[in-house]
């Protein structure tokens, strides 16, 4: 900001006195031509020293062929000629558009620094003396520290007491509060907005959700996408060439074809001052780093622009099942009691056979018990027999029940109607009689059939899912939401092996991407020319090995990233063409002799802030 201010300040001044020599010499036209140079020369050197002293630096840097040298060039020449108002007019504009990029750019990178502005400077850790403000550093797996209302979680931990909501919009993008108290465990960068909670650290600091988030952020700027690679190559290529063809288009009209020198070299320095690559070299690594910052708002963190312009030539999405495009967590999906017995009774006398139980599936009729029976407590069960491969048998309320897979009926002799299903089923018995069936299955993740529809129907990329789940679980998924082809009953090598086949089958310019949220997904995530990590920062493998990390497991931000990554390269195409069209117009115009040097730097100043408010646009993310 203060440097903002010193800048518009000494743009005013130089204003000011570019007014007062311009006013000077129309008043004195006698004036020789060494003291109107003298004249322009203060404002001159107020406005442009600057300058000067960049492009000094430059050339001792090896690196003297930038936008500072070619306007030092081209308005030293001006004054040197005779034309010493448009001299400095030149560097004047080239310092107003200067400022006006460094406002644009500058409100692009504080808001992406606002996003990794979530974790605070100090801590408030319990010790043996009490309360002690300090680094987050200091705290290590285990202490014990408070987080009062309107702070953020500086580590992740698990809250000891206390009851609050917390703001998670940081981490996911969304704002919606979520209610933790005792024995729930909480993350890094999230608002404490009502209680007071006292927290157990469960890592380091940095180890913790906010410190590998801002990690991914920070690192993102370093990985350069293949836009941003061209142009800074075009520049270094293409600032020579111009200055070669102003110094020739200089010299060769007066030499050879009897041309005014003053005129041709007066028409070389405009050549200079419209060539500044400043549009392209300025806002195509804007614009993307404008989509990582978009992008980061709503919960997506992009491992630099090169991920983001490959993400835009997808062509094939390839997801794991089992967390990616199902919860992971077994529910109940249908109850088929048998006659004489309600779904009630049948559930009632389940839950109590499994009551002891620690298989998976018996936990999920526990917990539909308990919700569809709230407060009443479980029937007394007796006489409990865990039977390995087959199921549990107890006496519930003097009654034998039998809670098991087809086999167990079958061993008892108990007529059971077989279901068809794909899910896992609860065969029960009541005294030798059968009591009914319970459907469990891993419930498809809220917001699938969406995603992969837009994905199909609006983006035009093929879906398909790789999973190591039996054939008719895994069929039975891709059917209902609509994927284009499904593999079944994989290993992580064999998904490696189809992403392999899929990235060879394609087409050349496009991409594969892949989305996994566990460990097991760790290598074909690296194999993938996208690898996406889901689940919030759950693996550390899959993120390692990942291109983007989804903060939460909502897997209708797939199709939101892939909008994202198509706008901003969008944008991006966009800024190059339209600064290489203008550029190639004016730069004609000026060498024909149609251009003065003041349009030509309005020109130049135009294109580029018309360029950068544009890479602005990719920042936005709807």
């Amino acid at each position: 900001m203060k440097e903002r201010r010193k800048e518009l300040i000494t743009i005013i001044i130089g204003a000011v006195l570019l007014c007062g020599a311009a006013a000077a010499v129309r008043l004195i036209p006698e004036l020789p031509g060494w003291a109107k140079l003298l004249i322009f020369a203060v404002p001159y050197l107020v406005v442009g020293l600057e300058v000067i002293l960049d492009a000094v630096h430059g050339i001792i840097g090896g690196e003297f062929l930038d936008e500072n040298f070619l306007m030092t060039a081209a308005s030293i020449g001006a004054l040197l000629i005779g034309e010493g108002l448009e001299g400095v007019l030149v560097m004047l504009l080239y310092r107003v558009g200067e400022l006006l990029q460094s406002i644009a750019v500058g409100r692009s990178r504080d808001a992406v620094a606002a996003l990794m502005d979530i974790c605070p400077e100090t801590v408030s850790l319990e010790t043996e003396n009490g309360v002690v403000e300090t680094d987050p550093d200091n705290v290590h797996s285990g202490d014990v520290f408070i987080v009062r209302p309107g702070e953020r979680i500086p580590i992740d931990g698990v809250v000891l007491d206390g009851v609050s909501s917390l703001n998670t919009a940081a981490l996911t993008g969304e704002s919606f509060p979520v209610d933790v108290s005792a024995g729930d465990s909480v993350s890094s960068g999230c608002i404490n907005t009502s209680g007071l909670l006292r927290i157990k650290s469960s890592c380091e600091y940095e180890d913790s959700t906010v410190a590998r988030m801002l990690s991914l952020i920070e690192g993102a700027a370093a990985n350069k996408a293949r836009s941003e690679k061209f142009i800074t190559k075009f520049a270094r290529l293409y600032t020579p060439i111009v200055c070669g063809l102003a110094v020739l288009l200089a010299v060769i009209p007066p030499l050879f074809f009897g041309g005014e020198w003053k005129d041709w070299i007066y028409r070389a320095l405009n050549f200079l001052v419209i060539s500044c690559p400043c549009a392209l070299v300025i806002s195509v690594p804007l614009t993307f780093f404008g989509g990582i910052g978009g992008a980061s708002k709503k919960g997506i963190l992009v491992k630099g622009s090169n991920c983001l312009e490959s993400l835009a030539k997808c062509g094939t999405f390839v997801f794991d099942k089992t967390g990616t495009l199902t919860n992971g967590i077994f529910a109940i999906s249908a109850i088929h009691e048998a006659e004489g017995f309600p779904g009630g009774e049948l559930l009632r006398y389940t839950a109590a056979a499994e009551r002891y139980s620690t298989h998976p599936l018996a936990l999920c009729v526990r917990e539909k018990y308990e919700k569809e029976f709230s407060g009443t407590a479980f029937p007394e069960a007796s006489d409990y027999e865990e039977l390995a491969g087959r199921g549990v048998k107890a006496k519930v309320q003097g009654k034998t029940v039998l809670a098991g897979n087809i086999l167990l009926m079958k061993e008892n002799g108990i007529e059971a109607v077989e279901e068809s299903c794909t899910g896992s089923i609860i065969y029960t018995a009541v005294d030798g009689r059968f009591a009914g069936s319970i459907v469990i299955e891993d419930a498809d993740k809220p917001g699938a059939p969406d995603a992969i529809a837009e994905l199909k129907n609006k983006c035009g990329i093929k879906t398909v899912m790789l999973t190591g789940d039996r054939a008719e679980i895994g069929n039975k998924v891709a059917e209902k939401l609509g994927l284009d082809e499904a593999y079944t009953e994989l290993l992580p090598e064999d998904k490696v092996r189809h992403v392999e086949r899929l990235i060879s089958e394609q087409d050349s310019k496009q991409t594969t991407a892949f989305v996994g949220d566990g460990i097991n997904d760790a290598p074909v995530i690296a194999r993938a020319d996208i690898g996406f990590a889901m689940g919030g920062l759950g693996s550390d493998a899959a993120i390692e090995a990942a291109d983007i990390v989804l903060m939460d497991d909502r897997i209708e931000k797939i199709p939101l990233s892939v909008r994202i990554a198509k706008r901003t390269v969008g944008i991006a195409v966009q800024n190059i063409v339209f600064a290489l069209a203008v550029k190639l117009i004016v730069l004609v115009l000026g060498a024909l002799g149609y251009a003065e040097m003041w349009m030509a730097i309005i020109a130049d100043v135009g294109v580029c802030l018309l360029a950068v408010l544009n890479a602005m646009r990719a920042m936005h993310v709807e």
